[in-house]
C-alpha cells in the first residue's frame, strides 16, 4: 500500500511478490480440493456397514458446518480485513486451518481407515481397450458365456456374476458394446489372457455404472452457473441499491453471498430433525427422500431464484429510469433466500447420491465430481455471458443486454430469464436422466435405493482380480 497525500493505492505486485501471490492461490485451490472431497467421505467412512439414517445425517451435519464457515469467512473475516487489513485476515485464516490440521491428526488413532485399492483409472481404462480390441467379436446371445458370469436369474434383463453369492454385480443388458471386453477367445494358444484382452463381467458392470451417473452430475451445471450469477451479477445489483441500514452503517454488497449460507444454518438441522423423519414414514426411506429426489426438488427450486431476480431486477431498473428512486438492497434478498433452500437440497443430495449409490472404492473421486461441477458452472457462466453479448448486440443497435457497466442501461432482467428458462429445462432433462438411471440399476445383497425407490447394488473397484477363468478375492 503506498500513499500519495490523502489517496492510497495498491502497487502492482512483481518478480518475487508476484510469484509468493500465484503460489499461494495454487496451494489454497490444491488445499481446498485435497481437502473438501476428502473429509467427507473420511467421515462417511467411519460409519460401519453404510447405515443410511447416520450417513444421511452426517451429509446434513458436513454441510450445516461448510455453511458455518462460509458464513464466518463473509462476514466475521471481511470485517477483520477492512479494520484490521488483509494480512491480519490472512493471518486468521491460517490459524483457523492450523488448529483444524490438529485437531485431525489428534483423532488419527481413532479413525476407521480404509486401506488404498490400487488405481481407479487402471480398470476403467482396461475394460475399453478391451471392448476396443474385440470390436469385432459378436456378443454371445447367453449372457452366461461372458467370462466372469455363471448363472442366470429370473429377470429377462439380469444375470448374476460369478460372485454375486457375495454381494457381487449382475450383467445388465445396457452399454452392450462393453461386454465385448468380456468374451474369451477360445483358440487353445492362449489359455490365460492379459486383463487388458480379457475383463470380467463386475468390472465391466462397473464401468457402465460410472458412466451412467455423468449424466446426473452433468445436470447440476446449470445450478452452478446459477450460482455464479448470484456471486457477480447479484452483488452488482446490490452495490445500485440503498445498503443504508443505519444512519452510521451500510450493508456491503458482498456480504449478500452469506444470506444462503444463513439460512442453510437454520433450515438444515430442521431438515433432519423434522422433515426427514416425517417423510421417512410417507416413503419408507431411511432418508426420507432418495438423493435423486432431492437433488430434482432443489433443481427445480433454483429456477424460482431466478424468476424472483428477474422480476427485482424489473422493478428495480423501472424504479431508477421512470421514477428516479432507488430501492432498498433488502428486496434483493428474496433470490438468494431461494437459492439457499435449492443448495441444501441439490448439493447435499448430490454428494449423498455419489458416496451412497456410486461406486466402492472411488467415494473420493465422485465426491471431487460435486466441486468439479462448480467449476464447469461458473465456467459456462463466462461463457454464456459473452455469448448472450454476442448475439443481442448483433441483433439490435443498442449494445448486448450485458455490455455496458450500468445496470440502468443493461437488460440484465431479461438475462436472469433466461437462465430460469435454462434452469427449467434442465430441470426436466434431470428427471429423463434420473429415471433412465434408476431403471437400469442392478440389484444385489447390499441394497440402495433409486429416484422412484427401487433398490441398487454398491459396487466396488479393484475388489478382485482375475488370472486365467480364476477369481481372486
Amino acid at each position: 500500500m503506498a500513499t500519495n497525500g490523502d489517496e492510497h493505492y495498491c502497487l502492482e505486485a512483481k518478480g518475487m511478490k508476484a510469484l509468493i501471490f500465484f503460489v499461494a492461490l495454487y496451494l489454497v485451490a490444491l488445499g481446498s480440493g485435497c481437502v473438501k472431497p476428502n473429509m467427507i467421505s473420511h467421515g462417511a467412512d467411519q460409519f460401519p456397514n453404510q447405515q443410511s439414517k447416520k450417513l444421511s445425517t452426517y451429509f446434513n451435519s458436513a454441510y450445516f458446518a461448510f455453511s458455518v464457515g462460509e458464513l464466518v469467512a463473509l462476514t466475521l473475516l471481511v470485517w477483520v480485513q477492512t479494520h484490521s487489513g488483509m494480512d491480519v485476515g490472512f493471518g486468521v485464516s491460517a490459524a483457523a486451518m492450523a488448529m483444524g490440521l490438529i485437531s485431525l491428526v489428534f483423532g488419527t488413532l481413532f479413525y476407521r481407515n480404509k486401506p488404498p485399492q490400487g488405481s481407479i483409472f487402471t480398470p476403467i481404462a482396461q475394460v475399453f481397450v478391451a471392448a476396443i480390441l474385440k470390436r469385432n467379436q459378436v456378443c454371445p446371445s447367453d449372457p452366461r458365456m461372458l467370462h466372469g458370469s455363471q448363472s442366470k436369474v429370473p429377470n429377462h434383463h439380469l444375470t448374476v456374476s460369478s460372485n454375486a453369492a457375495a454381494g457381487g454385480l449382475l450383467h445388465t443388458e445396457r452399454f452392450r458394446f462393453l461386454d465385448k471386453a468380456c468374451i474369451k477367445i477360445q483358440d487353445g494358444t492362449n489359455p490365460k489372457e492379459s486383463p487388458w484382452r480379457l475383463c470380467t463381467v463386475a468390472q465391466v458392470e462397473q464401468v457402465k455404472t460410472l458412466i451412467s451417473i455423468i449424466p446426473i452430475f452433468a445436470c447440476t451445471i446449470v445450478f452452478n452457473t446459477i450460482l455464479a450469477q448470484l456471486q457477480t451479477f447479484s452483488v452488482q445489483q446490490g452495490s445500485a441499491m440503498n445498503t443504508q441500514l443505519t444512519p452510521t452503517f451500510h450493508i456491503p454488497p458482498a456480504s449478500l453471498q452469506s444470506i444462503p449460507y444463513i439460512i442453510l444454518i437454520f433450515i438444515v438441522p430442521l431438515y433432519d430433525a423434522f422433515f426427514v423423519p416425517y417423510a421417512r414414514k410417507i416413503t419408507g426411506h431411511e432418508s426420507g427422500i432418495t438423493p435423486l429426489q432431492r437433488i430434482g426438488f432443489g433443481l427445480f427450486v433454483a429456477t424460482f431464484s431466478m424468476v424472483s431476480a428477474a422480476l427485482m431486477e424489473t422493478k428495480r431498473r423501472n424504479s431508477a429510469i421512470n421514477e428516479n428512486k432507488i430501492l432498498s438492497i433488502f428486496w434483493i434478498t428474496p433470490q438468494f433466500l431461494i437459492f439457499g433452500l435449492s443448495e441444501m437440497f441439490t448439493a447435499v443430495g448430490l454428494i449423498e447420491f455419489f458416496y451412497k449409490q456410486s461406486l466402492k472404492g472411488m467415494q473420493s473421486f465422485l465426491t471431487a465430481l460435486t466441486y468439479c461441477s462448480y467449476s464447469f458452472g461458473f465456467y459456462l457462466s463466462s461463457v454464456l455471458v459473452s455469448l448472450v453479448n454476442k448475439i443481442t448486440s448483433s441483433s439490435s443497435n443498442k449494445g448486448g443486454w450485458l455490455s455496458e457497466n450500468d445496470l440502468n442501461k443493461d437488460r440484465l432482467d431479461l438475462f436472469y430469464w433466461l437462465l430460469a428458462v435454462l434452469s427449467f429445462l434442465n430441470f426436466f432433462n434431470y428427471l429423463f436422466w434420473a429415471r433412465w438411471y434408476s431403471h437400469n440399476l442392478s440389484v444385489s445383497a447390499t441394497p440402495q435405493t433409486g429416484f422412484n425407490g427401487e433398490e441398487i447394488n454398491r459396487r466396488s473397484f479393484n475388489s478382485s482380480k482375475h488370472i486365467g477363468d480364476d477369481i481372486i478375492p
